[in-house]
């Protein structure tokens, strides 16, 4: 005799199926071993050049064989110890060879699912799955599967989170996107020249190291500091511009999906539920083009970029399909502060801006980098007024807007009476957008 409990207990624990990943993963974990030897050699580079030099030639071939034995055997067992599954609710992932980690992730908690594929990844035809599950910082990931199994189990997931049978869900296949836009190419090389930031870190590289030699004369000082600034350097520049390659915006019933990368190609998904604060980026060298760039604040995610450049007009247009109904303030709608806002702020109060729709509260700052910070109503969690002792004397204060993504949106420098309006009226408008929100996922 059986109880129920158990029996239901050993169907279900039968009818999983659990899976390993791609057998090239083992590559990617060998490096472990490898590294603590190479740490050991930076840490004390003198100590390890003395053991270098006692060394014969056969021990030295016998230590390296060790070393690479090691990093194999510890390559295979991480890779045979983790395993994955997926239930009617639920992606299991177990890993872990001495400490076990069992991970149970509700598939209605899952938000997006992005696909990535370094460089080595892509010509060994295998790719990255990391999971944006809700109220989580770390994302889990699945490292490495078949690009083509991959990309199926990412739209299983999908499906089965927007609410699909399972016997149905891997029948289900990736919805379908349609674009939005696409970065030329030569438009994103000139606008990482026209960006104030890139010279700021070229003009450092260049002229530190020669005056910290002419100081000090010592190579270790400047090699110390040449090669952080040479790296901040190249990723302001070359870097950005490998990372953000052809990048293209589509939209699908799961959310927008932006694929980009020269040599690591990334496949992304933005639930537009979640996105807190939309901010519209204006450098001054990009005014006469015309150009903007689109950053976002998600909730419980990284996805931090929305496009990397556009013309003002392509730029709203995806705006507006990630907070439908909201127009962007033209420059003219947005009310500067008063002009006495200047005794605490001089020259740049003229940077600042403020609108309020029945949509958004849009924010501007800055003078010759202009952000335009776009938050609905809906996603503000709380609202707060401060006023330091100068600012009491001119009659200033300064409305915060806290979002869900543990971010804040300042309208700065405006009149007393005017932010204690706002900060009443803000409240209000809140707790009446939170009524009509959007869900967190388009697709349920």
């Amino acid at each position: 005799m059986t109880t129920p409990g158990v029996d239901d207990a050993v169907h279900e624990k039968e009818a999983v199926t659990e899976r390993r990943l791609h057998p090239i993963t083992p590559l990617r974990r060998a490096w472990a071993p490898v590294a603590v030897v190479i740490g050991w050699a930076v840490h004390d580079p003198d100590q390890a050049q003395r053991q270098l030099t006692r060394l014969t030639t056969t021990t030295l071939l016998t230590a390296l064989a060790v070393v690479v034995a090691a990093a194999a055997l510890y390559g295979f067992l991480t890779w045979w110890f983790t395993h994955f599954a997926v239930t009617d609710t639920e992606l299991r992932i177990r890993t872990g060879l001495l400490f076990r980690r069992t991970a149970h992730i509700r598939l209605e908690r899952i938000q997006a699912i992005d696909v990535t594929q370094p460089l080595l990844a892509r010509v060994a035809g295998v790719a990255k799955l990391r999971l944006d599950v809700v109220g989580t910082d770390k994302k889990d990931e699945l490292a490495f599967l078949g690009e083509r199994e991959a990309r199926a189990l990412r739209a299983e997931l999908l499906a089965r989170a927007a609410g699909f049978a399972p016997e149905t869900a891997h029948e289900v296949g990736e919805a379908p996107a349609r674009e939005l836009m696409r970065t030329p190419p030569r438009d994103l090389a000139l606008s990482v020249a026209l960006t104030g930031a890139t010279w700021m870190s070229l003009l450092a590289a260049l002229v530190v190291p020669p005056l910290l030699w002419w100081a000090t004369e010592s190579l270790w000082t400047v090699l110390a500091t040449a090669v952080p600034l040479l790296g901040a350097a190249g990723a302001s520049s070359v870097g950005r511009f490998v990372t953000e390659y052809d990048w293209t915006v589509g939209e699908s019933p799961d959310g927008l999906r932006i694929d980009h990368g020269l040599l690591d190609r990334s496949h992304e998904t933005v639930p537009p539920g979640r996105v807190q604060t939309v901010r519209i980026v204006e450098p001054l060298l990009w005014r006469r083009r015309g150009w903007v760039r689109v950053e976002l604040d998600v909730a419980g995610s990284s996805n931090s970029v929305l496009v990397p450049v556009a013309p003002r007009e392509v730029a709203e247009a995806v705006v507006a399909r990630v907070l439908p109904g909201v127009v962007v303030p033209p420059p003219s709608a947005l009310v500067r502060p008063p002009r006495r806002a200047g005794r605490c702020v001089p020259v740049w109060w003229r940077g600042h801006g403020l609108a309020v729709t029945d949509a958004v509260f849009a924010s501007r700052q800055g003078l010759l980098r202009r952000s335009l910070a776009l938050v609905p109503h809906a996603k503000v969690q709380s609202v707060r007024l401060v006023q330091g002792p100068w600012e009491r004397l001119w009659r200033i204060a300064e409305v915060h807007v806290d979002t869900g993504a543990n971010k804040t949106v300042t309208a700065r420098l405006r009149d007393a009476q005017e932010a204690a309006e706002l900060l009443r009226a803000q409240a209000e408008r809140s707790r009446t957008g939170r009524r009509g929100a959007r869900p967190d996922r388009w697709m349920v």
